[in-house]
This record gives structure tokens, sequence and C-alpha cells, in this order.
């Protein structure tokens, strides 16, 4: 007899509500929950697939440990004594900076995720920390502790009442949103319109998104922080900048003014290949509309000034008057978030704070650059030891980093590699110990880091839909036990790891005045914890510390976890509202609108007006049924539209000899991969597209779909020397290509 259970999908940063069809311990249905406070029924191919990727019969279901070189079946005792012997040695010979550890983007999809990396990280003392952060939007997060003094104080465009919507480098139509965490984005763009909105797209390609629209500008990749510094300059030379109710809280506007004086709309034109008229309407548009949001995305994160464009995104928000108001973007407010405390001066942001040992790049919120793993480990220097120990959580940086062909070779020389991971993949291959986690059905789900992007603030939980099957072991445990293996606690109890964290972290909340826990007793609090284990203990005493707790007791109207378990399709929070001064962390306590670190970047920035491309420049593109590398092993989200191809416009496949389907040899600094010709007008000239996560065919792995159809690695094409200086994110798009015909 079938049932149904309530899921909140883990495939994308939209986290729609699901409702599960489930046939005895299998789940053989998935549809939209109409009831979802949130998601309200919308559902996208990926949440529709979700009862495949469950049952994806390559999934592992026991752990691997290496044993004459090879990988085969062990106990999860065996698994874990393997790791604390492969690990503590490491550490004690060659200090902790010897154990990297690498973080993939699942990490945020799940709950074990973000509970324990941070509490591994802290144990083992590591600054040898990389994730996929690097490879995708680092830039965001340096310019908003630059701009707010909080890395993750990130403002969302207020999608459902604003008037105007700028996007640049995003493609929410494919991507269903990104730090913007919006189920049914293409429905609220379509009621942005209908309700007289304008919506505008900057971008090389004729996405989906830009098709939408009502303005499409075909911006020539990598000059996204060229084009929105001649807006801000537009608002400025026209008068047009009035921060109006933000004047009080913003400081640096006439340095601000000074600063990008010379990034006239004329003298960008060239090197954006945008006319200085139509910059010149996108700025007066923009000063114009009632209400207006720029949203900036991967695309202009991913480029040589990816910092530089993320802060001029909030930049030309500030000038406009629209941060932090309603229809403009604001700063969301989840309810794990910690107690607020009282608006004025913190401690700020620094970058900077140590360097990777080989090419002596700065961390930036304490991590390293992924394009530096390989190097990391394979190069000797005299600062220090080589990364010699690698923990790999859900991470596949064999194909997200650039020349995956070297890290590979580097994985091969660790004298140890865990990794946690559901499938045998290009980077998991590799390991010494390879742990499991069960399909998501088996776990619960609550989503710590994208409430805190969400377009409305609400909050949601859904325990595991099945049961965990025998032989299995959760995900949260997993990785509790992990932390004790690397961390010299072997064999201690999973449950201390949950146990240590709710005391110190109620041991500072009772020693905090703006606390509404102040001065009580930590062990009485910890008592009064509910929840089913450690996981369900620690999410019920951040509901009662967050903006909408209880304060355990002092505010009696105040959520707590058995408030939200009765209350399964969640509750709404309300729509996003005003909150400065109060998420200002900045030593001056406003927004600092021209940080130094920024205002030294602006030479360079000055330097990109000079400079053309010679020849063919790469960009990537994402397609609605993918994510990253994760689901092309599930054949219900591939083939039809969903291809690893070279989109070429026909004007440059003309003149280059190249027939629609005929394979092309690709060449880049890093290497050259070979890929059919796409022969399509939604790119523009002098651009090529080539989709990531794709490479499936090295040796090892058990991705058999996968196998079948690999397609190519588009960050082989990289050697990894190019990067952001301030964030370490790697450049993926604008990047020179060679191309010929294979014959």
């Amino acid at each position: 007899m079938s049932r149904t259970a309530l899921r909140i999908c883990p495939l994308c940063e939209a986290t729609c509500g699901l409702t599960l069809t489930i046939e005895g311990t299998r789940v053989t249905g998935a549809r939209g929950d109409r009831d979802d406070v949130f998601s309200q029924g919308f559902i996208c191919p990926k949440g529709a697939s979700f009862g495949a990727v469950d049952a994806d019969p390559d999934r592992l279901r026991t752990p691997l440990v290496r044993r004459d070189g090879e990988l085969r079946e062990a106990t999860w005792e065996e698994a874990f004594d393997a790791v604390a012997a492969g690990i503590r040695p490491v550490v004690e010979r060659y200090g902790p900076h010897s154990v990297g550890v690498v973080l993939g983007n699942p990490n945020v999809h799940t709950m074990a995720g973000a509970l324990y990396p941070p509490v591994l990280i802290a144990g083992l003392g590591t600054r040898s920390l990389f994730t996929a952060s690097t490879v995708d939007q680092m830039p965001k997060h340096v310019s908003s502790g630059l701009l707010y003094g909080d890395a993750l104080a990130i403002p969302v465009p207020d999608l459902d009442r604003t008037d105007h919507l700028l996007l640049i480098g995003a493609n929410p139509l494919e991507s269903n949103g990104s730090l913007c965490t919006a189920p049914d984005f293409p429905g609220r763009l379509k009621a942005l319109k209908a309700r007289g909105g304008t919506l505008t797209v900057i971008d090389p390609r004729r996405t989906r998104t830009a098709k939408l629209a009502d303005r499409h500008i075909a911006v020539r990749p990598g000059t996204d922080a060229l084009l929105l510094a001649a807006m801000a300059q537009v608002l400025f030379e026209e008068d047009l900048a009035d921060p109006g109710h933000l004047a009080p809280h913003v400081q640096g506007l006439p340095e601000l003014r000074d600063a990008i004086r010379d990034f006239t709309p004329e003298a960008v034109a060239a090197a954006c290949d945008v006319g200085a008229a139509a910059i010149r309407t996108l700025a007066r548009e923009l000063a114009a509309a009632p209400t207006a949001a720029v949203y900036g995305r991967i695309g202009s994160c991913t480029v040589p000034h990816g910092t530089l464009a993320s802060w001029l995104v909030d930049v030309l928000n500030i000038l406009t008057g629209n941060l932090d108001r309603p229809g403009g973007a604001l700063f969301p407010q989840a309810a794990t978030d910690r107690t607020p405390r009282p608006a004025g001066p913190g401690r700020g942001f620094a970058l900077g704070r140590w360097h990777s040992r080989v090419a002596r790049h700065p961390e930036a919120k304490g991590e390293l650059p992924l394009s530096a793993l390989a190097e990391e480990i394979d190069t000797a220097t005299d600062e220090g030891e080589p990364v010699r120990a690698l923990i790999s959580i859900a991470a596949n940086p064999v194909l997200s980093a650039p020349d995956g062909d070297r890290l590979a070779k580097a994985l091969d020389s660790l004298d140890f590699m865990v990794s946690v991971d559901p499938y045998l993949n290009e980077t998991s291959r590799h390991a010494h110990v390879v742990l499991p986690p069960p399909p998501p059905a088996q776990s619960a789900h609550h989503d710590f880091a994208f409430n805190t992007l969400a377009v409305r603030n609400q909050v949601r939980y859904t325990r595991p839909a099945v049961p965990l099957q025998p032989g299995r072991m959760a995900e949260t445990e997993i990785l509790a036990r992990l932390v004790l293996a690397a961390t010299g606690m072997h064999g201690a109890d999973p449950a201390a790891v949950d146990t240590m964290v709710v005391d110190q972290t109620l041991g500072k909340a009772v020693g905090e005045p703006h606390s509404p826990v102040h001065g009580r007793d930590p062990r009485e609090l910890a008592a009064r914890l509910t929840g089913d284990g450690g996981p369900e203990r620690r999410l019920d005493m951040m509901l009662r510390l967050g903006p909408y707790g209880d304060g355990f007791g002092a505010r009696p109207d105040g959520l707590t976890l058995e408030k939200l378990l009765a209350r399964p399709h969640g509750i709404d929070l309300g729509p996003l509202r005003p909150r400065l001064p109060q998420p200002l962390k900045t030593v001056s306590g406003k927004v600092e609108l021209l940080p130094q670190p920024l205002a030294d970047d602006l030479p360079r920035l000055r330097a990109a007006l000079r400079e053309r491309p010679a020849g063919l420049v790469l960009v990537g593109r994402r397609h609605l049924r993918s994510n990253n590398s994760w689901l092309h092993n599930v054949p219900a989200l591939t083939g039809g539209s969903n291809r690893c191809t070279l989109h070429i416009h026909p004007d440059d496949a003309a003149r280059l000899g190249l027939r629609d389907g005929q394979p092309v040899r690709i060449k880049g600094a890093g290497g050259e991969v070979t890929a059919p010709a796409e022969v399509t007008d939604g790119v523009r000239t002098g651009v090529v597209s080539l989709p990531h996560g794709w490479g499936h065919d090295r040796p090892g792995t058990r991705l058999a779909h996968a196998a079948a159809d690999p397609g190519v690695n588009v960050n082989q094409l990289l050697d990894g020397s190019l990067l952001d200086p301030l964030s370490g994110n790697a450049v993926l798009n604008g990047v020179p290509v060679d191309l010929a015909p294979v014959t």
C-alpha cells in the first residue's frame, strides 16, 4: 500500500516542498506540495525526478576501504578505524595544516553538511580549507564583507514587489536562482512583467531568461564590472544618485564618485561592446523606477574582476536608494540566524589573514582558492609542509576545479584521503576510504544556508520520509564520527559532538547581554531542548535562540522545534523587511562604500579599458536538469537538450568552417577537449559556450549512465592561473580559447 510523505527538495537552491509517493521503502513519485508556505506546489524536472535520484543503482551502500591498492567493501567500524589511522599520524608528524579539507556544493543542501564541517575544521585547526565557493560565489562574500562587515550579509532582490529587475550574469530560468532562494523564479519574473514591471538581462548568451526580458544586453564576457561602473558614473554625472533613507547609514559617497570618474559610458563602450547610449539608458531607467533591484550571479563572479562586479551590484542598489527597502534588495532574516545584536560598530572583515603556501594567495573567509589545491599537494616549498592528507566532503574538484588532470595526479600522491560521497566518482576514486551517506529520502532536511538568502522569510523542516535502511548510517552520524576520528577522539560516542556544540553555544549565549537567555544556567537550558537525537536538539536550540525564537520561555509565542513539527508545510514569517543598521558589522557601523581593498583594485579595472580579446572567448552554461556534476547519472535528467555541446554563433562557425554537429577541438591554457559543435545564434559572436560538470570518462568510477555519455570537462581548458585576486575565485568565463575542426 502506498503512502505520502513531505520532503524539501535538496537538488537546487529553490528548496521547493515535495509530496513523495512511497511504496514500502521506495519513492515512486514526487509532486509539488501545494500547501508548502514557500513553494506553493511549484516543482521543476529535478524535483520530479527525486525518486530516480534516490534509487540510483550506482549509489554506494557500504563504505569502501583501499586494500592492496583496490577499494573494497568494508564495515563502518573498519572504515572509521582506517580514517583515524590515516589522519592522525599526518597531523602529529606534520602539523594540522598538512590536512586539507575540501567541501563541495552539496554540503549546503543537507543538514549534516551545515552542522558538522565547521566542527571538523575547528577541531583539526587547519588553515588548508578549500570549497566550491572559490569556483562560484566567493566574490559576493568578499564584497559583502567589505561593504557590510559580514561576508554572509548578502542582500537579495525583493522579487515579488520590485518594479524593475536588472539581472547580470544570471539565468534563473535554468538555475532556479542562486544566492537568491526563490521557488518558481520563472513565475515570479512573469508576475513582475504582468504587474507592469521591467526585466533587463545582461548576458553574452540569449538564455531562456534573456528571452523573457524587456531588454537584453549581450555584453562581452568578463567586462561586467566596467559596465556596472559606467552605470554608477552616470548616476553621479547626471545627479541621479540619491541614497535617500540610506544616507545616515552610508559613508564614502564623495570618495566613490571620484574613484569611478574615469569609467564613463564612452570609455567602457568598446571594451564591453555595448554602446554608450545603451549604458546611459540602463542607468536612467534604474534611477527612474519606483523601486528597483540589481542582481548579479555566477557569470559576474567567475570573471577577472568578480569582486568589483559584485561590489558594484550593491553600489547601484545603494546609489538609487533601493538597498534595504521593499521592492529593492533586502537582507533576509532566517529563523536559525544568531540572536540579533544591537546595532553598532563591529569587528569588520579582513582579507589575507594567512596565505597559501605556494602561490601566496590570500585567504578569503577562511578559505584558500580551490584552484590552488593541486599545487598545495604536489609542490614543495620552504613555507611549510604540503597537504599530505585530504578530507573531501561532497566534493568533486577533479571536475569542478581547473586542470583536473593535474589534480587527479596530486590526489594519487597523498598519504591518505577520505571522501564522503554517495558515488565512486572522478574524485572519490582516489580516496583510501569512501564513506557513503544514505539517499536523501532517508535524511531529515532543514535549509540553514538558503533561508538566509530567501526572498521571503519562512521556516520549514521535514523528517526522513523513509526509515534508514539496514547497513546504512545517517549522514549526521557519518560526519560526527569523522570529526571524532580526525581529531583524536576515535571511538567516542558520536552524540558527544552534538553535546559539545550545545554546551559551547549555550555557554556563550548566557554571557551575551543582548541574548534572551543572558544570565541563565546553560545546563537548565540544555535540559529543555527537544528533538529526536543530537541534530534535532541543535536545530531546536538555534530556533529558540534565533530572531523568532521563544528564548527558552522568555518569549512564549516564539518558535521552537515542537511548534515547527506541528506545521509540516512550514511557517510563513512574512515578507523581507528593512533591517539596517542592525546587520552591519563594519568598524564604522556604517555601509563602507569604498573599502580600501576595492579602491586598490580599481587601477586593474582601468587597465581593462584597453583590453580586447584577440580571438574567441569561452563561457559556461547551465541546464535546468543539471546541478554541477551531481545528476548526470540519472537517465531522466540527461539527454534531449541537456547535452555537452559547444555553442557557437553561425558567423563564427562559417568563418572557421564548422558545421553543426561536427567535432571541434577546443584548446585553452590548461589543455584541450573535443566536443560537437552546436551552431546557434543564442550566443553572441566572438563567444563560445560549453557546459560545466561533464567529463565522466575517467577510469575507476562507478557511474554507468554518466559514463555512457560522458561529455568533456570544460575546466580542463584552464590551468588555474587566472584568479580574481581579491577573492581567489577562479576565472571560468571570458577565457581565451582556440578552435579547430576535427576532420
